[in-house]
């Protein structure tokens, strides 16, 4: 047994770390594309997740049906990572409450996340949240399900901190299209891409105030969908732009080749990996104790920061530094 503590058990002992989570949320509505999908996941060793969409995914009067595909999809075998969330109807609709009897029952042991779509209020996922762990403590599921929250409506948007406060959140997501929709025409539908969708006034704003909810309260922000599926470097460009720019730290996929795009661009530098991983290997040999590093002064706020950093780089399949991972995972 190793003499070292490991940096998760030092750092983070009594308390609510920051969700390590994959950069890259791919959406996938049909059977053909969510085997696709989970092909391509266990090709690419788990960088990204899936999510399985029942609010776009299902034809109409086949909600039912599509669910229960879905959850035969999480309990297959290929669904090695068990990396897949599931999206389920929003609000208003009558099919809800039905997602989630049928997800939790079926898959509730392993479902990656559930997506709530189009809140208004906070009041709605509060209510849908509570139903969720109403049904899964019904089923005798203790795990906590990790929840996603769509932002994309006006009053999601001035409800975003309560949101983002509420029990199971993990990530916060940006929905530009259905955003701009509600502007009826005050924001023109060229903002739907690059580069209006990071300069308009009234979206950076929105992202802004995403980002901001997400951080404050130890959520996830992940960005909004390139619409342009097969131009690789536009789906780069727009994810290097979020996460340099705005601070996201997750972006949607809708198309394969946008993945490895977004993944790519979300990548920490090597050289701070190899720096964080220096900078934690001797923290600790300390004990977890201030150290000096390369002449700089590091404790428990730096090991934190570089601790989220290597363990990002790690989930994007990036080589650690020989004894690295032996010693800090």
């Amino acid at each position: 047994m190793s003499q070292f503590t490991s940096p998760k058990d030092a750092l983070f002992a009594g308390e609510k770390s920051f969700p390590i989570v994959p950069s890259c949320e791919h959406f996938a509505g049909s059977e053909k594309l969510i085997t696709k999908a989970l092909e391509l996941q266990n090709q690419k060793g788990g960088v990204f997740d899936i999510t399985m969409d029942l609010e776009d995914g299902a034809k109409e009067g086949q909600e039912k049906v599509h669910a229960e595909l879905v959850v035969k999809l999480q309990n297959s075998e290929l669904n090695k990572y068990k990396m897949s969330g599931i999206r389920i109807h929003d609000y208003t609709s009558k099919y809800w409450r039905q997602d989630v009897e049928i997800v939790i029952k079926g898959c509730g042991d392993k479902v990656a996340y559930i997506t709530i779509p189009k809140p208004t209020a906070a009041g709605q996922v509060r209510e849908m949240i509570g139903y969720i762990q109403e049904v899964a403590k019904a089923n005798g599921i203790k795990r906590e399900i990790p929840i996603h929250v769509l932002i994309e409506t006006h009053g999601a948007l001035e409800e975003a901190f309560e949101i983002a406060s509420l029990p199971w959140m993990q990530v916060l997501d940006f929905g530009l299209m259905d955003f701009i929709s509600g502007h009826h025409g005050a924001i023109p539908d060229s903002c739907m891409k690059s580069p209006g969708q990071f300069d308009h006034k009234l979206v950076a704003r929105a992202k802004t105030q995403v980002v901001a909810a997400a951080l404050c309260n130890g959520v996830v922000p992940a960005h909004n969908v390139t619409l342009d599926l097969k131009n690789r470097y536009q789906t780069y460009a727009d994810a290097k732009r979020a996460r340099e720019d705005f601070g996201f730290l997750r972006m949607w996929s809708i198309y394969p080749a946008q993945i490895e795009a977004i993944v790519d661009a979300m990548l920490p530098d090597f050289s701070d990996v190899q720096k964080g991983c220096e900078i934690l290997l001797a923290a600790q040999e300390a004990n977890w104790g201030p150290i000096q590093h390369a002449g700089e002064l590091h404790d428990r706020a730096t090991y934190r920061y570089y601790w989220e950093l290597v363990q990002k780089a790690k989930l994007s399949s990036v080589k650690m530094p020989e004894g690295a991972e032996k010693r800090l995972f």
